[in-house]
């Protein structure tokens, strides 16, 4: 697979790149800049750009410097880290790969410590384009990593013949560096567009610093606990049958495309406009929003997980190559994960809707209950299901953190004034928006059924005499022309988030 041995090699890297990505998550990549951008956007809207920049050197100088600490310190300790909390299940000989492996890595996480900074920087400035375009290069030079640093046999496409550097599973980082440079280089001309001049300066004293300081603290600790579902879910994995951490991070890794366009694309494009609105105290109109954003996610995210459960099974055979029991495997992890795409989506937008109102403290909570609720379910399903209850497991626990934002934002924007408005008025409202939330969930589930009823007749008759890439491609395109009469007014209500 990928010009790699065995699974081993897979199981390898997926593992290395946990206590990276945790270190990444807290410093700068979700911590930081979800508690960020509310400021940032207020500084813009109160004094302009110029002073916006300096808070932002200011903020970027102080997450390099802690970065670059925290790295040298992890790789100090790396080995005991991964004996002991990452890996405990493998062998002494794949913990020192790890190890290895790991300490590279931490190149890659000192380079997106600033990377995930422009990107907030970026956003803050209403510019989307860039940032929705640094995870595309990011995963070109994951690409070339794969396809020409790591195979000793060069990948041929369409009759041409890749170079092949043969260096491995350490190609597979070297590649993640590279991605790393590319995520960071593409945001620069928005940084110059946008009149960005750094300042050599830390004001620690500054009052939005110490704005940002203490969102942050809170915003760290829930972006620990949220990360340290990822190293339970390796740690379980670990002591399941070989390829058990390969499934499950690509299946997750599917899982993502979808939430990223869809969930993550809505929240972080609302952020910056959701906390004007705060800032604003236009509370009316935030709800108003933030209820029109989970109408339409409901209403896509719940039909693609369908119709992706249905289809994928193919595009796996495909891109993977696992055999009729690896694909098995990786297709039940994926299904597993496609359980929770509607509920990742939704604690995308709701967790926003905390942060945008400068409130880091109730998401924080909700992680934790998430943490102990991952952990409990993945120990509980995975003797019974293997893999697959370990991604079940996460489908549930993010679903229920999402519902219980959800209800804690609608119970306290009832419990206070909103734009003067009355209580019963404001009640109203909200009962307005649950009818019609309802009937959204109502036509998509309508619609998820008719898709299922589409699509296992076609793939049992007529896609089983198609190749892989026909019957999959054919499959979800026949899954999205059943759907679109069914949410077409949330179709339209998303062009006007």
């Amino acid at each position: 697979m990928f010009g790699l041995s065995t699974l081993l090699d897979l199981d390898v890297f997926n593992v290395a790149n946990n206590v990276p990505d945790l270190l990444f998550a807290l410093i700068s990549g979700g911590a930081l800049a979800m508690a960020f951008i509310p400021v940032l956007t207020e500084v813009l809207s109160k004094t302009g750009k110029k002073s916006a920049w300096e808070l932002f050197s200011r903020v970027a100088n102080f997450a390099f410097l802690v970065t670059v600490a925290i790295a040298i310190v992890v790789a100090i300790f790396a080995k005991p880290l991964v004996s002991l909390v990452i890996a405990p299940g493998f062998t002494p000989e794949r913990q020192l790969v790890v190890v290895q492996l790991m300490r590279l890595n931490l190149i890659a996480t000192i380079i997106f410590s600033i990377s995930g900074l422009v990107i907030a920087g970026l956003q803050s400035n209403q510019h989307f384009l860039l940032p929705a375009l640094a995870p595309i290069f990011y995963n070109i030079g994951q690409i070339i990593g794969v396809t020409i640093l790591a195979p000793a046999k060069g990948l041929t496409i369409g009759g041409f013949t890749l170079p092949a550097l043969g260096l491995g599973v350490n190609g597979m980082v070297y590649g993640v560096i590279l991605g790393a440079v590319l995520h960071l280089g593409i945001q620069i001309p928005g940084l110059i567009a946008n009149g960005f001049h750094w300042s050599p300066s830390f004001g620690l004293k500054d009052p939005e610093v110490k704005k940002v300081l203490r969102l942050l603290g809170p915003r760290v600790l829930t972006m620990f606990f949220i990360q340290l579902t990822f190293i339970v879910r390796d740690n379980l994995a670990s002591r399941l049958t070989l390829g058990g951490i390969s499934a499950l991070t690509y299946g997750w890794m599917i899982q993502q495309v979808p939430e990223t366009l869809i969930g993550t694309a809505i929240g972080t494009a609302m952020l910056p406009t959701i906390s004007t609105l705060i800032a604003e105290g236009k509370k009316e109109v935030f709800l108003e929003t933030i209820h029109r954003a989970l109408r339409v996610l409901i209403a896509l995210t719940i039909p693609i997980s369908v119709i992706l459960s249905l289809s994928l099974s193919p595009f796996l055979n495909l891109a993977f190559n696992l055999g009729e029991a690896g694909t098995r495997v990786l297709l039940a992890v994926t299904q597993g994960f496609l359980i929770g795409l509607m509920g990742h989506s939704l604690l995308e937008v709701a967790s926003r809707s905390f942060y945008a109102q400068q409130n880091a403290r109730v998401p924080l909570y909700a992680a934790a209950l998430n943490a102990a609720l991952y952990t409990m379910f993945g120990i509980v399903l995975m003797k019974p299901m293997g893999a697959m209850g370990i991604s079940v497991g996460d489908s549930l626990a993010f679903t229920i953190e999402a519902l219980l934002l959800l209800w804690i934002l609608n119970y306290r924007m009832r419990s206070s004034p909103v734009d003067g408005k009355s209580f019963w008025a404001r009640s109203r409202t909200t009962f307005d928006s649950a009818s019609l939330a309802n009937k959204t969930l109502l036509r998509t589930a309508v619609g998820s059924v008719v898709i299922a009823g589409v699509l296992i007749p076609f793939q049992l008759f007529i896609g089983k005499n198609l190749g892989h890439f026909m019957n999959g491609t054919s499959s979800m395109l026949l899954g999205v022309a059943v759907i679109i009469p069914f949410i077409w007014v949330e179709i339209r209500q998303l062009f006007q988030l």
